[in-house]
Formats: C-alpha cells, structure tokens, sequence
C-alpha cells in the first residue's frame, strides 16, 4: 500500500490513508439523516435571470431581499469579457447575456453603472440581442420587446398529428417535448408580460427589436433542410390565424391534459425548470388564478429549486438526488472495503424505493413491450426515468448484495436490468431517457437553434448500460446485448483513441467511462482499443499532474480534446479510467494521485469552480458541487485498494 506524502497541499504530510480517510468523512458529513445525498446542481446566469423574469411576467410582488442576493450571483458570474459565460471562465455566450442583462435591469441596476455598461457594449459589439438563441427570443417576445415574427411557429394542433408524422412529440427527446408543449399554448395566447416596472431592453439591438424576423441557420443546420423547413413555418405562420376553432380547442385539450397527467406535484412537469416555468406562465396566461392547484404546485416546486448563500442566491435548472446518492455510494464502497456495504446500506435503501415500477413513462411509446424498471435523476419524475442513473444505482446495490445477501435487492435490479435490456437502440448503443429517439432531421427546425432537440444513443450511456450488465455476469459471448453494446463502443472510438462524452466533460468523462465497460465486458487489456485509449489519457495528463478539459471542446469543427486547468473531478476520471484498463502502477496514475493529495483541502475536500457536467454540448453546462466530494475519494480508494491486492483488475462495472 502507497503510504507517500506530499510536498503540497494544506496538511504537509497526510498520507494517502489519511487523504482517504478526510475525504470520506468530509462526504459522510453530506449525507442527510435519511441516507441521501445531494449537492447544488449549477448551470449558468440563464436560470436564476429566468426566474428573475419569471416573477415579473406574473406580476408577483418584489421579493427585495431576494432578488438583491441574485444581482450579486449574477455579477459576480459576469465574464472578463462584459458579458455571462456558459462555464466558469468561459467565452461571451450571448443568450445568457442578454437575460443576466435584462434581469439585473428588472431588479433595479443603473444601466449607466460599470457592469451594465461592460455588458451592454459587450452585447452590441457582437451584433446585438438579435443573435439571441430561440429560447431567449420566445421571452422576449412574451416581455413585448420584440414581436412573435421573431420566434418559429408551434402551432398547438401539433397535439393531434398521427405518430407516422414527421414531426411529433415522442420523435424529440423528454425536455424538448416537456418544454414545448406549454410553449405551444403560450404561442397561442400570446401573453404580454405584466412587466409592472415596464422594464425594456432596446439599448441591446442595434435596430428596432419590432423589426426582427425568425432567427438565421444555426452552425449544426443543414443549410438545404433549414430553408425546407424555414418554408413550412412560412406557410404555418400564413395559415395559424385561420386554423378551424373546433382542432384548435382539441389541441389545446390534449395539451393540458398531457401536461397535467405529468405534473408530478412539486417536483414539477419534467422535475426541471424551463417546461416549469412555462407551465406556470401557461397557467396565468390561460386565466387561472394563483391558487389553481396545478399552477400553485408547479410554482411552489420552482421555489424549492433555490440556493440561498446568504450573500447571495440562484436557481438550480434542477436537483439530482438520485445520481448524488448512487454515486457517492459507490466512493465509500471503495473507501470502506470491508464494511462498504454496511456504510451504504441506508442510501440503497433510501434509493430502493425510489424506483419506478408502476408507470410506463414516455419511453413507451417506442418501447410498448417492456416493462419499467428505472431510476429517475430527481427525486421524482416516474414519467423520464433515466438509464445512466439506473445502471449506476444497480450497480451499486449489486455490490452491496454481494457482501450481504438482501432480497428486495434481488427484484430491483432484475426490474431494473431487464427495462436497460429493453431500452436498447437498434444500433447497440443507449440513449439516456428514449429508445431510437434518432431523427436526425429535426434538429433543422427553426425551434431547434440549440441542436439538443433528441436523445440518441451516445457512448457514456452505452457504457453505463454495458458496465452493468457486465457486473451482473454477461459476457459479449453470452449476452446479445453486451455484445452490441461493445460494438457499438468500438465502432466509436475516435481516431486518436477516446471517446466522446455526452453527459460529461467530455472526452476525458466519455473514456473513463468506455474503458470501465471494456474492462468489465471482458476485453483484454492488450486489447487496441484499451492500449489506443491509455496512450491518448497518458499523453494528456497536465504538468501538474492532474487532467482538465475545457468546454470548447464540443465545438461543431471537431479538434479533439482541449486543454484545460486540471480538476479534481476530471483527474479522477482519468485515473479511474486507467486503472481499469489495468494501469494502475502507470506513473501517470502516481503522479495523478500525487495531485489529488496535494489539492485536497484542511477540510479534506476539494475547491473546484469549473464545469465539468454537460447538459446540452455547446448550449448549457452544469458544474455538479458534488464531483469533487466523491470522485475523487473514489480515485484514491480505488489505487490503494488495487495497490494493496495481488490482483490489478477492477472487478465491478465502475
């Protein structure tokens, strides 16, 4: 066992025993009484500004004190540039700031003070608020600045097309769908903003906003599909006025009713905040009064998704319970050993419950046969339950019963594995919350500027899904899915050995994953796929010795990976990844670990500001405060653990 110390850090010589021990009791310190974990989930200024302008669409009344703690969030979030990033130190994104801009004006800010000057020439300089992003357009739109020219037609009877249509709501991913339906009625009715302050943005155009016309092609858009599809929502647009009443009372219908069946009480309609938020301005917009019950619940849901600081607060786009607690579970598995499973007993039973059994949620509709059997990420949302969370929580109860033998957990992953098994794309691969959601064609939609309108198959989720059923005891040989599974990892492997990530950060998160499913799966460690992707983890490592990736690495004129500050979260991807491909005596992973104990804190966690989650590539990212509580423990545990032992092989899926 490693017993070395280091020269860094904030307790000069803590081993690495004692950076194990500070970091797992730092996380046990995070559990709440019930067993769970969750942390802040943080995506950027859009969310809390939206929520900002939410209020004033409804005509609440002022929360001062409130408001004044998300003008500090969102000045301090402001960019070097003038404008709000995506990521931490990231790049000028203009959606996000134009609505930081527009919300800090709401709640009382001098448009001639230093930051809102900084701003609004930043935005004018790169052409102005009409290069705002879809979304952004649709409220501005409902605020008056501009007129519904500006945003595509989303004509409700969209409701009634039969499912050989090309376009219907099970043909785009859960929150598209959850977050269009309500815009589709709020297109309809056309609210005006109460807007009591009579707040304006015009200063951000460099031409009257009234005279904005529907958004240019997006970089991802087929330039041919785009015009096509840009002709249709001409002739929609020419024809909405004259729609029958009689089909646009049914749509309008059908669309309350889809809505209302997955309210989901105060988790809310997707348990995230945008189709939220529009069902909450759907409701006032339709004249129901604030104690209508669905519109209260959705409301009161929005609330619980605040963070107060203090100083300051923002608004989480949601929480993520299910993934936390799974995921933490597994680094005290490895921090624990022995007794893991006695550690972690009471989140798997907090986690065993949770599962859904009962409701054929939207995945069905391509996918009628099977049964459910998943995890959701938020605490409830049995309407999108999810397959990385599912794998994930299998996996782990799969290990606890290992050490002690328990039943109930037995009937939940037989559920459980053969919903995953059922979900499987016709190309092998997974996709997160749908099955063949791969209509490729419809993200050349007007609506769909930000290119995140479906949920294809992708390789971290393929991997998480091969990963757990390679636990559970399938080989290529013997499982069918496995072995598509597999195939469908090795066919996208990229040229200079990695994988791309989807829901993480990205190539570094997509190989860690792929090689833990490979190593599972089965796959000799000589295998070329195994040594391409060590060589290509090795090659990157920082001088410092940890990893970092930054987000511009999702850029549509793919140059691979792009180097970035190491994270602790990112490093102990990487060493996770190569530990599974057999490399734990790598000096890579030496030094990696060296960097880990050296950036770990007094307190025995870890400061990471960057993002190092994905929710949409090149639209909107997420840095989860939990990251840097369990992975990198995991990392530490992990190399002791394999140090310690005869055998260098990672026995589980992850």
């Amino acid at each position: 066992m490693d017993s070395g110390i280091y020269s860094s850090g904030a307790e000069r010589g803590r081993t690495l025993e004692a950076s194990i021990d500070a970091a797992r009791s730092a996380l046990m310190g995070f559990r709440r009484n019930d067993g769970h974990w969750v942390f802040e989930l943080e995506a950027d200024a859009t969310i809390p500004a939206e929520y900002v302008l939410m209020r004033h669409f409804l005509g609440e009344p002022v929360a001062t004190e409130l408001e004044a703690k998300i003008a500090v969030y969102l000045r301090r979030t402001q960019g070097a540039h003038g404008g709000w990033p995506l990521v931490h130190e990231g790049d000028f994104d203009m959606s996000a700031s134009v609505k930081a801009y527009f919300a800090l004006k709401m709640i009382g800010d001098d448009i001639d003070a230093p930051h809102m000057v900084r701003a609004r020439e930043a935005i004018r300089s790169r052409g102005g608020a009409i290069h705002s992003n879809v979304f952004t357009r649709f409220m501005l739109a409902m605020y008056g600045v501009t007129t519904w020219r500006a945003v595509p037609v989303l004509p409700v009877e969209i409701m009634l097309l039969p499912k050989w249509s090309p376009f219907t709501l099970t043909k785009i991913s859960y929150w598209a769908r959850t977050t269009i339906v309500p815009l589709m009625v709020l297109s309809v009715l056309k609210p005006l903003a109460r807007n009591a302050k009579g707040v304006g943005i015009d200063e951000l155009f460099l031409q009257d906003p009234k005279s904005i016309g529907l958004l240019a092609k997006a970089p991802h858009q087929n330039a041919f599909l785009f015009k096509l599809f840009g002709s249709i929502d001409a002739v929609l647009r020419a024809i909405e006025p004259f729609m029958p009443k009689k089909y646009r009372k049914l749509a309008m219908e059908k669309a309350l009713a889809f809505l209302e069946e997955r309210l989901n009480g105060e988790d809310g309609i997707g348990a995230i905040f945008p189709p939220m938020a529009n069902a909450v301005m759907m409701y006032d917009a339709l004249g129901y009064g604030e104690d209508y019950p669905p519109r209260a619940c959705q409301r009161r849901g929005i609330e619980l998704l605040l963070v107060d600081r203090g100083d300051e607060a923002y608004c989480q786009p949601c929480v993520s319970p299910i993934w936390d607690t799974a995921l933490a579970s597994h680094a005290v598995f490895e921090a624990d050993r022995a007794e893991g499973a006695q550690s972690v007993r009471p989140s798997l039973d907090w986690l065993l419950p949770r599962q859904v059994l009962d409701l054929k949620g939207d995945w069905a509709a391509k996918a009628p046969d099977v049964r459910p059997g998943g995890w959701a990420f938020q605490y409830n949302n049995g309407h999108y339950p999810d397959l990385d969370d599912t794998a994930v929580v299998v996996m782990a109860l799969d290990r606890a019963r290992k050490d002690a033998p328990n039943p109930a957990y037995d009937t939940a992953i037989a559920r459980a594995r053969e919903w995953i098994e059922g979900m499987q794309s016709d190309d092998g691969g997974w996709a997160a919350f749908d099955v063949n959601n791969t209509e490729y064609y419809l993200n050349n939609i007007p609506f769909s500027d930000h290119g995140a309108l479906l949920d294809p198959p992708t390789e971290d989720v393929t991997a998480r899904c091969v990963s757990m059923l390679a636990q559970l005891g399938e080989t290529p040989e013997s499982s069918p899915a496995v072995a598509r599974g597999v195939e469908y990892l090795r066919k996208t492997q990229l040229p200079d050995g990695s994988w791309y990530g989807r829901w993480g950060l990205n190539y570094v998160y997509g190989t860690w994953s792929v090689l833990c499913a490979l190593n599972a799966a089965g796959v000799d460690h000589q295998d070329p796929a195994i040594r391409k992707a060590v060589e290509w983890l090795a090659s990157i490592q920082n001088p410092d010795g940890g990893w970092g990736e930054d987000a511009v690495s999702y850029r549509l004129d793919y140059r691979g990976y792009e180097r970035s500050a190491s994270t602790a979260s990112q490093t102990a991807w990487a060493l996770l990844a190569l530990m599974a491909a057999g490399e734990v005596d790598h000096p890579a992973v030496a030094r990696g670990i060296e960097y880990l104990k050296g950036t770990q804190t007094e307190k025995g966690l870890w400061d990471e500001q960057r993002y190092t989650g994905t929710g949409f590539p090149r639209v909107f990212y997420l840095r989860y405060h939990g990251y840097s509580k369990f992975f990198p423990l995991w990392a530490l545990a992990r190399y002791r653990n394999l140090r310690s032992t005869n055998s260098k092989v990672v026995g589980v899926g992850m």
